[in-house]
Formats: C-alpha cells, structure tokens, sequence
C-alpha cells in the first residue's frame, strides 16, 4: 500500500521553526500566488504545490496545531494526518479570493441579508463651534425604502419571483481548477429574486432617493478630521439586513490669533520694551470669556513663552480644558519723538553692551564659515 510522502510544513513554505504568525502568512500568500492554478494551467506540479502550502498554513496559522506538530511531528495531528479540504477552509478564501477576482469563493453566499453602505457627510463648523460643542441641523441624501412597494421592488400585488438561473440562491456554481467557484448570479445579481412587475415609484430598485434631515450634537473638543458616528442612518440594508452608519467628518476654521494643538492654545501677546524691562500685567484675549490676566516679569525675553492653565480647548471626551501659551513678543518703536530718542540715549549710556552668549557666538561662527 502506497503512503503520502509528509514533507516538513516549515520546509514547504520556506520559513524557521520560529517564524511569526506574520511571517508565515506572508509566506503562504507568495506561494500561494506564485503556484495558483489559475496562473498555471495544466500544470500538476504547480497544483500538487499550491495544495502542499495551503495544508502548511492550515497547520502553521492554528496555535494549538502549531504546537502539536511543533511537538509530535505529523503523529500530533491525528492518525489521518491533517486533511485539507479547500472548499472548506474559510481562510484561505479570505487571503486569496481578492487576488483573482472571486470574491465568492467556497460558497458565500450573496442572496441572504446585506447591511446598509455607510455614508460620509462633510461638517464645517467655526473655530468656537468645534472647541465648545453645538447642535446643528444637516440634510441628508440617501436611499430609503420604497414605501409603496414596501422594498420589495414589485409592483403593488405582485411580488417577485425566485430566479431560475441561480434558484434562489443568487449565485451560480462552476468548476475553477481543482475546486468550485461561486459567483454571483448575472441575472438577478445575486438577490435572488426576480422582479417581473416593476413598482413605477422606485423602478424596481425598491429603494428611492430622498433627503433625511438630522439634528446633530457635536460634542466639545472635535477638530478637523474629527469623524462622529451616527448608529443606523447610513444606507438601508437589503433583503432585511441593517442599514449603515452615517460618519460625519468635521472641518473646523483657523481662528485670527489662536493656533490649535488638540486642546492647548497658542497665541502671541506684543508688549513695549519698557514693559519687558519693567515688568507689567497685561491682558491676553481668551477663546471663550472675558481677557485672560499674564503677570510679566522685570526683565522678560522676547519668545518667552507663559502657561495660562485651563484656558485652552476642552479635552475631547473627558473633563477640563488645555492650556493656553502665550509668547511674548517685545515690540520696538519704528517712530520716536525728539523727547523719546533724548530719553533712550541717556539710558543707553547707562546700560552696558549686551555680550554673546556661547549660543550666540555658534551661530556668528556658522555665518562666518558660510561666507568664508
């Protein structure tokens, strides 16, 4: 009696005893592609390979037969071996159905309950509308079932009748190398059913166009890119499946003084030199309420930059508000009287000449080597 020869799984799809799960799917997707026989008609070679690698994988990618070959050898798999069966092993529909165009591979079947498409709606929303919430309208144009037809297609006292190409069953059956191919029906496109009576409201399609309007609440926090999912109010489902989701996607405004960061706020507050040397308080306008208060001290830098908590954004879904980061930037007068330029040259012959830091003098050193 002839026995099957039992080549190494590891040796078949060419990786380690301690390749990844990554890894040796990728590796099966190579061979797999390299070795398909739709890609090598007629060859039993190729064939005899493509079923060597998918019987690997269906080992390999299992964790408890991974260990049990990993310890035992083929013994561990059963006294049989580990018999694969293509029609019956749904992974290796889902890594190669898309590669060759048959998305229906090994009977999934098209005829039965179908969800809703999803719908996108684009929100734009002002700057203080997406970091405070709002409620606003939208409209909304979709498809929605028929109601004189109640979805079905038919006209009214009539219904549709089951289609003789596929039987019921929206697809068709045929040989596709060394396995069967499912495809959808062409004729009635995978329903199932036949509509001979077309209802004169949707033209048969059992859905018709239409505009949904919706009352949204946008949460605090959102920004651009920000996506908000409404549960139900996408696309209706066919043969009695559940519509989609509607995702509102927002895009927020730029705001005149404030730059964003998630929750934290950036702005710019100009002070005079005298400020700057002196010191002073000053008010910096606040996204929401009344001037916020900055304390700036005696002798403070420009692009000095100062924390005023909590009078930023509030965090997206949880409590509390970002920070607001105020850069100062000190100001020189571009005109002077002849009382402010006497007043400035006396303080200048008192004040000593600024030296250069060691940062400073790095950077003189770059310009130098620059223009050398």
């Amino acid at each position: 009696m002839a026995t099957r020869i039992q080549t190494d799984y590891y040796e078949i799809l060419a990786v380690s005893r301690t390749a990844t799960d990554q890894e040796i799917k990728s590796a099966y997707r190579k061979m797999a592609l390299k070795h398909h026989p739709d890609r090598n008609p007629g060859n039993k070679e190729a064939e005899d390979r493509f079923k060597q690698a998918a019987e690997a994988y269906a080992v390999l990618s299992d964790p408890e037969k991974r260990r049990r070959y990993d310890t035992y050898g083929h013994a561990g798999l059963g006294a049989g071996g580990f018999g694969f069966d293509p029609t019956t092993f749904a992974d290796f529909g889902d890594i190669l159905g898309d590669f060759f165009g048959f998305g229906d591979l090994f009977g999934r079947r098209r005829g039965g309950p179908r969800r809703g498409q999803d719908l996108r709606y684009n929100l734009d929303l002002t700057f203080e509308e997406a970091a405070f919430g709002t409620e606003t309208h939208i409209q909304i144009p979709r498809a929605e079932s028929c109601v004189t037809c109640q979805g079905s297609g038919a006209a009214p006292g009539t219904s549709p009748t089951t289609c003789d190409a596929c039987g019921g069953s929206g697809q068709v059956t045929f040989q596709q190398g060394f396995f069967s191919v499912a495809r959808t029906c062409g004729r009635c496109r995978g329903t199932g059913r036949m509509v001979t009576s077309q209802c004169k409201d949707c033209r048969g399609q059992g859905q018709v166009a239409t505009e949904r309007k919706l009352q949204i609440k946008i949460p605090p926090g959102v920004d651009t890119g920000s996506q908000l999912r409404v549960a139900g109010e996408g696309e209706p489902g066919s043969a009695g499946g559940p519509p989609g989701d509607l995702y509102v996607v927002v895009r927020a405004e730029e705001h005149p003084v404030f730059r964003r960061e998630g929750a934290m706020l950036f702005c710019e507050a100009p002070v005079s030199i005298t400020q700057a040397a002196l010191g002073a308080t000053i008010e910096v306008p606040a996204v929401q309420g009344p001037p916020a208060r900055l304390k700036v001290p005696e002798g403070t830098q420009d692009g000095t930059i100062f924390r005023l908590r909590g009078q930023g954004v509030p965090h997206l879904g949880a409590k509390g508000r970002g920070d607001l980061h105020v850069a100062v930037r000190v100001v020189v007068p571009t005109r002077l009287t002849a009382e402010q330029r006497r007043l400035l040259e006396q303080l200048a012959q008192t004040l000593p000449a600024p030296e250069l830091s060691q940062k400073d003098r790095s950077f003189v050193d770059k310009v130098k080597d620059i223009l050398s």
